[in-house]
């Protein structure tokens, strides 16, 4: 699995012209699955973005983690991050779960956020969506599991 961390000052992600799911100060994950995923990694993958520590402390250094900042968890199905860009001008996205599995371990890692205790709104997995994000710092960090 891979996650792209965003930490926002504020984030939505939109379909058909209606905003699905909004957070101010938090973290915006787009979250791509990959064939060999599964929902141990959901899981783990979870727990690491809960306490990845990219929010700044009263000292100005990244300590805290966002239950720490007070903040949400927006999340977005974003297959294109497992995009194989080796050869040529055009991504081939065979490296990419396919949608069945991606929908299900995509609902899982929000759902395991959910359980650790995070509003953690989504975007609807498989829509064309609209996303918005206004970048703190800016900070942007790959993970994954």
């Amino acid at each position: 699995m891979i996650a792209l961390l965003q930490r926002v000052s504020q984030a939505s992600v939109t379909v058909d012209n209606e905003i699905v799911g909004e957070i101010d100060n938090g973290l915006l994950v787009l979250l791509a699955v990959e064939p060999e995923d599964n929902s141990a990694k959901a899981k783990r993958l979870a727990e690491r973005v809960a306490g990845y520590r990219i929010f700044e402390d009263e000292s100005g250094k990244m300590n805290r983690n966002v239950a720490q900042a007070g903040g949400d968890i927006l999340v977005v199905s974003q297959f294109t991050l497992a995009a194989d860009t080796s050869k040529g001008l055009r991504p081939s996205f065979t490296s990419a779960a396919s949608p069945e599995l991606a929908k299900q371990l995509y609902q899982e890692f929000s759902q395991n956020l959910r359980g650790l205790g995070f509003r953690a709104p989504t975007g609807i997995f498989g829509a064309d969506m609209k996303v918005r994000l206004l970048n703190d710092g800016p900070v942007t960090i790959n993970l994954s599991c």
